[in-house]
């Protein structure tokens, strides 16, 4: 075989290799749904929430009388409380300076996204929750929004989780200033960010809880979280609002 050939090779091979160790990361992450959870089999027992892709940042989109219900802790009984009077709660975690500093990828900075990745120990979390009037497409025309049909037990164990994503102190949620868009406000959050458990992971996770199966290579981006809601659970967006675009 020539040199040149050789040479011509070695690119293919190299991708060959690269989606070999790519598959084999997706099958060994994948985390198994739970069938009594999902897919919801009692209409009675059936409860709607969303999830919401901005594009770089996912979030979830709950019922506020949720947040009062099966599961709930002292941080969302705080929470519920403050946002009284908003019928629907976005909820999304991620690393404090960062996300505080990137509403929209046009201030994405790179130095703050490396250093949330790459912290020794992973980064400080927080969670930012906002308000929502109107109906979930209206309050978001241009995001990828994919509604989930939960029972009602699994709807408690999101909850449970969720609530556990806040920092307590003295038994109340801690805020941490106004969020990035709408009636919205940060909270200190728990756990750490790292490029191992990122936004988009923590959403996924939530999801994991309620039954569903998640895939954590994919859940990397919101893209591949969707695709993975699709692949294994059969959940897809719902139509844009035309009337928006």
């Amino acid at each position: 075989m020539s040199i040149l050939r050789r040479w011509a090779l070695r690119p293919a091979q190299g991708l060959a290799a690269l989606l070999a160790i790519l598959t084999l990361a997706v099958v060994l992450t994948a985390r198994s749904g739970d069938p009594a959870l999902f897919p919801a089999r009692d209409p009675a027992n059936t409860r709607e929430i969303h999830l919401v892709s901005h594009g770089w940042h996912s979030g979830i989109v709950l019922p506020r009388e949720a947040l009062t219900g099966d599961g709930a802790g002292a941080a969302l009984r705080n929470i519920a409380t403050r946002f009284r009077d908003y019928p629907r709660i976005e909820f999304g975690w991620g690393e404090a300076r960062f996300y505080r500093a990137t509403p929209t990828v046009n201030e994405f900075d790179w130095r703050l996204a490396l250093s949330a990745l790459f912290t020794p120990g992973g980064s400080d979390a927080v969670v930012q929750v906002v308000g929502l009037e109107r109906d979930v497409r209206v309050s978001f025309p241009h995001s990828d929004i994919v509604p989930v049909r939960v029972s009602a037990a699994g709807l408690a164990r999101l909850i449970a989780r969720l609530d556990a994503s806040f920092r307590l102190a003295d038994g109340h949620s801690v805020e941490g200033g106004p969020g990035l868009y709408g009636p919205s406000l940060f909270y200190e959050g728990a756990g750490r960010f790292s490029v191992a458990h990122l936004c988009n992971h923590w959403t996924a996770g939530l999801l994991n809880a309620a039954g569903l199966p998640v895939t954590p290579v994919l859940d990397t981006h919101p893209a591949g979280l969707l695709l993975d809601l699709e692949w294994r659970s059969g959940l897809r967006p719902m139509p844009p609002n035309l009337s928006k675009l």
